[in-house]
Order: structure tokens, then C-alpha cells, then sequence
């Protein structure tokens, strides 16, 4: 399973996400590895083997999200790729 959080820099959402991710992956008894690119992003995203957890967010471009990854979005992408 590949994990990627993916941001602007400066997000200020990201380490509210960074942590949350951390918390669904241990509830999970999940010990793997997350890749954190910086880039042209919508911000922030968390990527399970490629498919964002909130869904297609229909743009590519650097910016602020409005919908956050949430802890049922991860949960349950993290739990289906099991």
C-alpha cells in the first residue's frame, strides 16, 4: 500500500491532516511509510495507492481545500486497501 500526503507549503490545514492520518493508520495497527511531497497541489491531500480519500477533487491546481481529509475519508480508504 503506498500512502502520500500531498501539499502546498505553508498549508495550514497540513499537520492537522499529517496528524490524523497518523491516528486512523495506528487504530489500524498500520506501520507503513508516508511519502510527503511539497508541490502544485490541492492542499492537503492524503492518496491511498493513488486515489485520493475525499474523492476527485476535479482540479489540479495549488490551493487551499475546502473539503480536508477526514477521519471516516481515511479510515475507510486505508480499510478497504487492506
Amino acid at each position: 500500500m503506498r500512502i502520500e500526503l500531498r501539499s502546498v507549503p505553508d498549508c495550514p490545514n497540513v499537520d492537522r491532516a499529517r496528524d490524523l492520518l497518523r491516528t486512523c493508520m495506528k487504530d489500524l495497527n498500520l506501520r507503513l511509510d508516508v511519502d510527503e511531497v511539497q508541490g502544485d497541489y490541492p492542499s492537503p491531500s492524503i492518496l491511498v495507492n493513488g486515489v485520493d480519500v475525499m474523492g476527485d477533487p476535479g482540479y489540479r491546481a495549488a490551493s487551499c481545500r475546502l473539503d480536508v481529509p477526514t477521519r471516516t475519508a481515511i479510515v475507510s480508504a486505508l480499510g478497504a486497501k487492506r
